[in-house]
């Protein structure tokens, strides 16, 4: 998505198509997911983590290429679906390796993909210069995706189908309550990651007049903290379980965001980005591992509906605060993910149900 700059020069759109694609890859995303559901559950987590590379392997060389304008759109459809399939199937996966270790590894696995797209970004901003550089930068994550796709036919874990484990009338009962409780805490901490990746370099550069090289570092500054968080959460989640640290973290975002819509400074509003970080630094990761635990024998299905959550948040976070922004400003327009946050602490005794000890189940363990 970071190369959409350079494509939208080469394709001739302007920025309202390019706003539209990216809602469009959303929306295919969260189907995506869906398609995960229901590969996972008739050949398991594996196939259909498979599956999404293929979809993106097959995709960004497609978008990568001058190509008419309906076969573009339909390219990041297809990337949109296999982004959403990869999403919820890596996750999936994860679980089954936690389980299977009995060790809590996803703050790791998140950190692993918080790295990846840094570097990712890096990456692109360095050779996006123009669309050839852009389309050379994506053939080659496109031929990445399919090696892996590859490795991961015999490499990825074999995990159990719901379809093979249980019997049929047992097959859709699911702990909904949970799937809400879970999905929410997830809603709400990609709203604050779509409002900073966003908003943030615009409110401090246009809302703050701050200096040319100050207004990435609120974004700079949130990513570092999504990183750290990540790497320390599977150490602190046995030493403090899962619902005392969902409300530190909450608590804390939602301070952070509350100092950047109340307090017009620089230094506040790079701080409060920074504080907001711990909201999708933790969150994300105990939120996907208690759902994975909710219903073992369920984890796969379980993740693919939370994984909706995921896109419903980025699109109201990028959007909510727009919106708001028009009338009060883009700085007080930060409460909207202060407050999501403060709503999702109703989902804490969901966590305290999973398990706060943090202990990772053993059954369904991968074959």
């Amino acid at each position: 998505m970071t190369s959409l700059p350079a494509l939208k020069e080469r394709q001739s759109v302007d920025d309202i198509v390019v706003t539209a694609i990216v809602l469009g890859v959303a929306l295919f995303a969260a189907a995506g997911s869906v398609l995960a559901n229901a590969v996972a559950v008739r050949f398991g987590s594996r196939i259909a983590l498979v599956l999404g590379l293929a979809l993106q392997g097959v995709a960004l060389p497609l978008i990568a290429v001058p190509t008419p304008f309906p076969v573009f759109v339909a390219a990041f459809a297809v990337f949109g679906a296999g982004l959403g399939c990869v999403d919820a199937a890596s996750a999936m996966q994860g679980v089954a390796v936690q389980r299977a270790t009995g060790r809590q590894l996803l703050g790791g696995f998140f950190a692993a993909l918080t790295a990846a797209a840094i570097v990712g970004a890096l990456l692109v901003s360095a050779v996006a210069a123009t669309a050839t550089a852009a389309g050379v930068a994506l053939a080659a994550a496109g031929a990445i995706a399919l090696g892996i796709a590859a490795f991961g036919i015999r490499g990825f874990v074999r995990d159990v189908p719901v379809d093979a484990a249980l019997p049929r009338a047992e097959r859709g009962v699911l702990p909904r309550g949970a799937i809400w409780a879970f999905g929410l805490v997830i809603l709400a901490a990609f709203v604050v990651d779509s409002a900073v990746s966003t908003w943030s370099a615009v409110y401090l550069q246009d809302g703050l007049s701050a200096a040319a090289w100050l207004a990435p570092l609120g974004y700079a500054a949130y990513q570092a903290v999504v990183l750290v968080t990540r790497l320390v959460t599977d150490r602190l989640l046995p030493r403090f379980g899962r619902a005392r640290l969902v409300a530190v973290a909450v608590t804390v975002s939602a301070i952070g965001c509350g100092a950047v819509a109340l307090v017009p400074s620089p230094a506040v509003a790079v701080a409060g980005f920074a504080l907001a970080g711990l909201a999708t630094g933790i969150l994300v990761p105990v939120a996907f591992g208690a759902a994975g635990d909710a219903a073992p024998l369920h984890a796969d299905q379980v993740i693919a509906r939370v994984n909706i959550f995921n896109y419903a948040g980025a699109i109201f976070g990028a959007v909510g605060v727009g919106v708001l922004a028009e009338g009060t400003g883009l700085g007080p327009a930060f409460i909207v993910p202060a407050v999501v946050l403060l709503i999702a602490l109703v989902a804490l005794p969901r966590f305290r149900r999973a398990g706060a000890d943090s202990t990772v189940q053993a059954a369904s363990a991968p074959r």
